[in-house]
């Protein structure tokens, strides 16, 4: 098969791995509660530890072979903090609904996802390009990440909104948002891009997963009293990602 063309398929399989986390919809409804409360922990804490142990350390790793150290934990700080009060500013213009704030914790889910799957759709698509063994590796890696990213997007707006439909939607969007970045690298941007800004936008990633984390899915969870499935939930969000880690 063509490199170009089985580069492209493999960002569209990890893309569309977003859309397995769609499946916690189907589950019985008689636990409604628990279903939320266990599934906004695990993907708070999914986005929490990529965020620490896969885009900061890559982001450093880019911009070590440019930058001094000072300099260097400036430039993630400030990308960081960048991406921290774009993500505030978007929180600010996304309309409210009235279940929960659920759809609003939803839509913030999917716009972070969004920005984070272009720039992982350009890498798998490079990474495919140059080393179709280190293609697939990347591709198993993300797609077992993006099954959580699509569990904070598809739960939260199908319990706001009661529409299957709608949360599939959503979260196949953020999926396919994969492959744009690889369109784009194709198309655009493969002779432009360096270290540099992929360091960048890395951190600035870091800094927006951090803030919906954090600020969105974790206290959404918490809001439902119920502290001992979130605390077992984030546990298991964070093993899972080590895991994976340690397999891939």
């Amino acid at each position: 098969m063509n490199p170009t063309i089985l580069s492209f398929l493999l960002t569209l399989i990890a893309g569309l791995s977003t859309l397995i986390g769609s499946i916690v919809i189907f589950l019985n409804k008689k636990n409604k509660d628990k279903i939320i409360i266990s599934s906004l922990a695990f993907a708070s804490s999914v986005m929490f530890t990529i965020s620490l142990t896969d885009l900061l350390p890559e982001s450093y790793n880019m911009l070590n072979d440019i930058f001094k150290l000072v300099p260097l934990i400036l430039i993630i700080l400030i990308s960081v903090n960048v991406g921290i009060i774009l993500s505030f500013y978007i929180k600010k213009y996304i309309p409210e609904n009235n279940n929960d704030n659920l759809y609003k914790v939803g839509l913030i889910s999917m716009l972070a996802i969004i920005m984070h799957n272009i720039p992982e759709g350009m890498a798998t698509f490079m990474a495919s390009n140059t080393n179709i063994s280190l293609g697939i590796s990347l591709t198993i890696a993300i797609a077992l990440h993006n099954i959580p990213e699509g569990i904070s997007i598809a739960v939260p707006i199908y319990y706001s909104t009661n529409s299957k439909l709608k949360a599939i939607l959503y979260t196949f969007i953020s999926g396919l948002s994969e492959v744009l970045g690889a369109v784009i690298t194709y198309l655009f941007l493969k002779p432009l891009i360096n270290n540099f800004l992929m360091g960048i936008l890395f951190s600035l990633i870091a800094g927006i997963m951090l803030y919906i984390s954090l600020t969105e899915l974790l206290p959404t969870s918490l809001n439902y009293k119920n502290k001992k499935i979130t605390f077992i939930s984030f546990i298991i969000g964070i093993i899972f990602v080590l895991f994976s880690h340690f397999v891939f």
